[in-house]
């Protein structure tokens, strides 16, 4: 185990375009300790076909790389809450797919939009939901499923840790249910997360409600849009509302150690994250280190 492991560890949202192990290959460019990929185009139906071969290489380069983990994706389609039939089947079908890639490569695990209520009862949304992730954990090994907060526009699922603590009672308490939590939505759903004092506050409110033992990701993406805002706009770290001191606790935080902390983007070049952004991130992770006495 590397000196990493008890340090968040920092990564980014790589593509796999070319085959997985191309993934393993970008991150290691890169810096990262982690990585998060899609293990299918993000917005088509049509799940990518990985080969055994595929499959092998990958998880023969990232044991051999400095890469800790590896989290997917899953699709943006995917809406378990929906009362549509053709749309859930489709969602449920999608999900079990990427569950079984995940327990493929090893993952620690495949973090979902749980989905959208729409314009109808969230409650019975809720309950949706939770029939399809028991059927699709059913379906498949292994891997978790990491429901992610939402920054609270329309109609989405989980935009409160007392929804994810309903998504988590409705799917009967499984153990394979993890979160995976968004600095961006955290903000904009209502939750401050600018200074260590608030990210503490909001930690203690995310473990009362369902469990920190739960969390086994973190989305560390600043935000372009105010507290409270509902919009979900990434901005590259430290120059949005959160800003450096906010990144730095979170990048720093000792409760997410060995754990992925991913910055999704959009880097300082406005496009996907490169090198720069990891060398970013790991600077605030030094800096909230030093202000916490841990440097």
């Amino acid at each position: 185990m590397s000196d990493t492991a008890a340090l968040p560890l920092l990564g980014l949202h790589v593509s796999p375009a070319g085959g997985l192990p191309k993934a393993v290959e970008r991150g290691v460019q890169r810096g990262c300790e982690s990585i998060q990929i899609f293990t299918q185009s993000p917005r088509q139906w049509a799940p990518t076909k990985h080969s055994d071969e595929s499959i092998a290489q990958f998880r023969e380069d990232l044991a051999a790389s400095t890469i800790e983990c590896v989290v997917i994706h899953a699709l943006y389609l995917s809406n378990a809450g929906t009362d549509d039939p053709e749309l859930r089947a489709k969602s449920l079908t999608a999900i079990t797919h990427s569950l079984r890639v995940g327990a493929q490569i090893g993952a620690v695990g495949v973090v979902l939009h749980p989905g959208s209520a729409k314009d109808g009862h969230v409650g019975e949304a809720l309950d949706r939901c939770g029939d399809v992730f028991k059927e699709a954990l059913a379906e498949s090994e292994d891997c978790p499923l990491l429901l992610e907060d939402t920054a609270g526009a329309g109609g989405t699922l989980g935009r409160s840790f007392e929804q994810l603590r309903t998504l988590l009672e409705v799917s009967g308490g499984h153990e394979r249910i993890g979160f995976c939590l968004d600095s961006c939505h955290l903000l904009a759903s209502g939750y401050d997360v600018t200074t260590r004092e608030a990210v503490d506050g909001v930690l203690a409110e995310a473990d009362a409600a369902f469990g920190l033992d739960r969390l086994r990701c973190m989305h560390v993406n600043d935000s372009q849009t105010p507290l409270g805002s509902n919009k979900d706009r990434h901005a590259p770290l430290g120059t949005g509302e959160i800003g450096e001191d906010g990144i730095a606790a979170l990048l720093s935080e000792p409760r997410f150690a060995g754990m992925p902390v991913i910055f999704e983007g959009p880097g300082v070049e406005g496009k996907a994250p490169e090198i720069a952004d990891m060398e970013i991130a790991k600077r605030l992770r030094e800096q909230g280190r030093a202000a916490r006495g841990l440097a």
